[in-house]
């Protein structure tokens, strides 16, 4: 099995046995969204295809200006389907400068010019607008240019984060290409216990499978336990799979989704027919709803057991690393800033929870306690309710619907040596303020307690929580058979090469980052020539990288290449460099993203580096081999061999679909995109 969790000679085939028609839920939603490549609802879809598939709706929010730079740039005149985009304007709302004003107000002209939903700053956050208006519907498949656009799984809905440029050219074209990821089904069980909230399961979730076990997979929950769970707490599960490594996490569309679409349903038609959410919307998706088939395929299966889940906070500074609130308690951790903001827990359960704390109470006098509602409609219900008025009059200071302080924007940071609790997804070191500043992540309930306290503490009037003389959840890997990879090879497309051969330059290492790759000192060097880029590329990964490649060789490495940033330049610099292509056993799912972007080639090829692994006998970072490959791109093999080109091994290559073919033959998406808008 190589690091990824899966098994076998070869990554997952490209298309599916036409005799293998049981497909999971994420499986049925993108074969419902494919546009080309062969893809209809009689053929199935599996993990590792490459697919072209046409979003229900694209979100930009603050960076919409950067991507219509993009826009502008790859030559399109037009917008082909103006319902297809989405505008949030909702991360930087606070400042009232001239120039972000401007900024603002360039995206809603642009918005206007071109007849796109347009909601300005104060609305709220574009992913609890995606959810509230209805271009996140359950059984669709809708991306975002923002990482946490997975939380549209909690109503259903696929939701996958995209790259800039990739907004761009849907913008264009309507259409996007990806490859279908492993899925992992974590098996829900159980009923949660009073105090505990769909936040401590995906912090639980986090941090007791902490080893990358769902990294560069989607992850669909399943289980006994899920119809306890309410829409706001999936959304807030769904929404930190971004945070436990996935690409996306999906719930299943049931009862109690239904149940919750039925009230929204009504909710917006009061006034008129909705143009999403109606009667009809929702008829047609219960009259054909995509559901996973009961001998669906999954690379592996995730048990937690909600009523072993206990409250936690997560950190400091890090999300996979948790205590229970009942060991830091004892601590008397104190805190200087508690935050109660962000499209992971801002929506009116989550503020019901924390009012219910602090009602007629008083926030330390030493802490700082900040609430911003998800969006407007949040704030709205909330203050009818009285749950807003209750916080404000226990002290706490409001901030305008956005992400705010959760992304470093705005009133209230962490200053040099202070403490912050928050209900947001992210605490790494920085982002809310200063490096020298430790965050930690906890639900509604922990972080209004902790703000009345002054210390990280569970309500006073929280169950108390005997140790569990059992671990909570568990891992069962499921292993691939031969009959799993008997699937139809892709076609070769015009002007993608038949054969490649090369000589090998070996770098023996797993999780080789971006900024080893490319080093972040020349990230934002802007005046850097694609020569120069090209001569600094991997030197932070070893200094001696040069000494050891020779022009046209390709690179071997290890497992999850190109893991960390998502800076393309660490794609690009390989390219400029004139390293053809890059062989390693897995790759970070957004390393591969902007390589085939940018028309550079990356193939897995787990069978060959495990191999290399146990024939090298060095302990350098970088050798050049003796060995040359072959590689035949029209059976997807892979042959290695020796200084007298005698073979030693031929290795099955996980095949490259036809849409990131024709990106590597067009020299990237701009160049794609130019072509088809012509």
């Amino acid at each position: 099995s190589d690091r990824q969790g899966r098994t076998g000679d070869a990554a997952i085939p490209y298309s599916c046995p036409q005799w293998v028609f049981a497909m999971n839920l994420v499986e049925k939603i993108v074969q419902r969204a494919i546009v080309r490549s062969g893809g209809s609802l009689s053929q199935a879809v599996c993990a590792g295809d490459f697919v072209a598939v046409r979003p229900s709706h694209v979100l930009t929010h603050d960076n919409t200006a950067p991507v219509i730079q993009k826009f502008t740039t790859i030559g399109a005149k037009a917008v082909k389907d103006p319902s297809q985009p989405v505008f949030v304007l909702d991360h930087n709302v606070q400042d009232k400068s001239e120039k972000n004003l401007a900024k603002y107000a360039s995206i809603e002209k642009f918005a206007e010019s071109h007849g796109i939903d347009f909601y300005p700053a104060g609305r709220g956050i574009g992913h609890q607008v995606m959810v509230e208006e209805g271009y996140a519907f359950p059984g669709t498949f809708v991306v975002g240019s923002d990482s946490h656009s997975n939380m549209y799984g909690g109503v259903g809905c696929l939701g996958t984060p995209v790259v800039r440029t990739d907004a761009a050219a849907i913008w264009a074209t309507e259409q996007t290409w990806w490859q279908v990821p492993p899925v992992a089904v974590v098996r829900l069980e159980g009923e949660m216990r009073p105090g505990v909230t769909g936040k401590d399961v995906i912090i639980t979730l986090c941090g007791y499978f902490n080893k990358d076990n769902v990294l560069n997979h989607a992850v669909e929950f399943v289980g006994s336990g899920i119809e306890h769970l309410s829409v706001d707490d999936r959304l807030t599960i769904a929404n930190m799979t971004t945070e436990w490594g996935a690409l996306a996490g999906v719930f299943p569309i049931d009862d109690v989704t239904k149940e919750w679409l039925k009230k929204r349903e009504a909710k917006l038609n009061k006034k008129g027919s909705h143009p999403r959410v109606n009667q009809k919307a929702v008829d047609d998706l219960f009259s054909d709803l995509p559901v996973a088939d009961s001998n669906a395929k999954y690379a592996k299966e995730l048990i937690l057991d909600l009523g072993l889940v206990e409250p936690h906070v997560s950190g400091p500074n890090h999300v996979k690393v948790m205590e229970s609130v009942k060991s830091i308690e004892e601590r008397k951790v104190k805190v200087n800033k508690a935050y109660l903001v962000s499209c992971v827990n801002s929506r009116a359960q989550d503020i019901k929870l924390a009012a219910d704390i602090v009602r007629g109470k008083s926030i330390d006098p030493d802490v700082e306690f900040y609430v911003a509602a998800a969006s407007s409609e949040v704030q709205q219900e909330s203050e009818v309710s009285g749950d807003w008025k209750a916080l404000l009059d226990a002290g706490a200071i409001p901030l305008p619907p956005g992400c705010g302080p959760c992304i470093g924007l705005g009133k209230g940071l962490l200053q040099d040596g202070e403490v912050g609790i928050s209900a947001t997804n992210r605490n790494f070191k920085g982002r809310m303020g200063s490096r020298d500043a430790e965050a930690y992540l906890a639900s509604p309930l922990v972080v209004a307690a902790s703000a009345l306290t002054g210390y990280i503490c569970a309500p006073k009037e929280s169950p108390t929580f005997p140790s569990a003389n059992e671990e909570p959840g568990k891992i069962i890997e499921h292993e691939k058979t031969s009959e799993d990879s008997k699937g139809t090879l892709p076609s070769l497309v015009t002007g993608f090469p038949e054969v490649l051969e090369a000589s090998v330059v070996f770098c023996n290492q797993d999780n080789i980052n971006t900024d080893g790759i490319y080093a972040g000192k020349y990230t934002y060097q802007d005046g850097m020539t694609p020569e120069q880029m090209g001569e600094v590329a991997m030197d932070n990964y070893d200094p001696d990288f040069n000494v050891y490649y020779e022009e046209g060789a390709i690179i071997v490495a290890g497992y999850n290449f190109g893991t960390g940033s998502s800076r393309e330049q660490a794609a690009t610099a390989l390219k400029y460099k004139g390293v053809p292509l890059v062989v390693a056993g897995s790759f970070s799912a957004t390393y591969v993203r902007n390589a085939f972007n940018n028309g550079y080639l990356c193939l897995e090829c787990p069978s060959l580096i495990e191999h290399l692994k146990l024939e090298s006998k060095s302990e350098e970072p970088t050798k050049k081999l003796s060995h040359k490959v072959s590689i035949d791109f029209v059976n997807w093999k892979l042959q290695l061999k020796d200084s007298d080109s005698k073979m030693i091994g031929e290795y099955n290559i996980a095949p490259v679909g036809e849409p990131a073919q024709e990106l590597v033959v067009a020299g990237g998406l701009e160049s794609w995109v130019k072509a088809q808008t012509l």
